[in-house]
């Protein structure tokens, strides 16, 4: 049961002038449409006037619009942002490993529907918040029925996890920067203290630290198993029962990387005692490998475990 309010400001203030500065030599480059992401792939883009600049994206590309996910390449910083200094040292005062960020301008008279952005929130590891940038009174975000404005150079929490919609009928575009970050107790002294007292912290998922392998014990961990068929399928708030595919776990360039039906699928992450989370993803999701015995496939929500295990093969 969910104990916490729907929304938040942080303890973190941004100087208006220096990031609305910065977004002023952004405005000219080319924006794009939002295109959200699913396990197929990229989406449709959206037909509102919804534009998005990519601050930091899957590989750096400073063409993708999507929130990103687990996949082979990690998120990185975009061109975009060594031309915004002032929105760099912002993201920098996060006390918390930062994923994917976005300025997303949201054009006069424009309302996005009503939806959930899937695997958001405390219980799964990843946290969405906002800086707004750019914005008027009649801006508004709207979660769980209860409408509110986020005032300029503020960090804000929503829990977009729930049903929600943002809306603009002011008489310019709203510029907000969307943040997505993995959690950290740092992070979590930011929210107000009733929040706080509300907030289980046992079902939070925290962000680790990644553990070194050596060359040799990377090498070690390469085998051969059943994947779970609902393992890989993250983009959806329910799964269903898959038949079993083919995985494996080999080396590509130096790095481990599981494999599903013979395609290199997610890159891993080692989090100690031979864990594993999927590149751009988070503790949610991860695997526990003994190459001469099993491999353990975990999904978690909060203090939640469900785990299959599938015997290992040598590779």
């Amino acid at each position: 049961m969910i104990t916490y309010p729907e929304a938040a400001p942080l303890a973190s203030f941004f100087d208006v002038a220096r990031l609305n500065a910065d977004l002023d030599v952004l405005r000219h480059e080319r924006w794009g449409a939002q295109r959200p992401f699913g396990q197929d792939g990229l989406h449709r883009q959206a037909e509102i006037d919804w534009q998005i600049l990519p601050l930091r994206s899957i590989g750096g590309d400073p063409a993708r619009t999507d929130a990103g996910g687990a996949g082979l390449a990690d998120y990185a910083d975009t061109p975009w942002l060594a031309k915004s200094p002032y929105l760099g040292e912002t993201l920098a005062a996060i006390p918390a490993p930062v994923r994917g960020v976005r300025l997303m301008a949201l054009g006069v008279g424009t309302t996005v529907h009503e939806h959930r952005d899937s695997k958001y929130g405390f219980s799964y590891g990843t946290l969405r918040l906002h800086v707004p940038i750019d914005t008027n009174p009649e801006s508004i975000v709207v979660i769980d029925g209860r409408p509110r404005h986020w005032d300029a150079g503020r960090l804000w929490f929503g829990d977009f996890g729930r049903l929600h919609y943002v809306a603009n009928t002011g008489d310019r575009a709203r510029v907000h920067m969307v943040i997505d970050c993995l959690i950290t107790p740092e992070l979590i002294e930011l929210f107000p203290p009733d929040f706080r007292e509300r907030l289980p912290r046992s079902e939070v998922v925290f962000a680790s630290d990644p553990v070194p392998l050596t060359a040799a014990e990377v090498a070690g961990f390469r085998c051969r198993f059943a994947v779970p068929g609902e393992f890989p399928q993250w983009s959806e708030d329910e799964t269903t029962a898959e038949p079993d595919v083919e995985g494996a776990i080999e080396v590509l360039d130096g790095r481990l990387v599981l494999t599903i039906g013979g395609e290199p699928a997610f890159g891993l992450v080692h989090l100690g005692l031979g864990e594993f989370r999927l590149v751009g993803w988070t503790g949610e999701r991860t695997i526990v490998v003994d190459p001469a015995s099993t491999v353990r496939f975990r999904v978690r929500e909060g203090r939640r475990l469900d785990e299959s295990i599938r015997p290992a093969r040598p590779a």
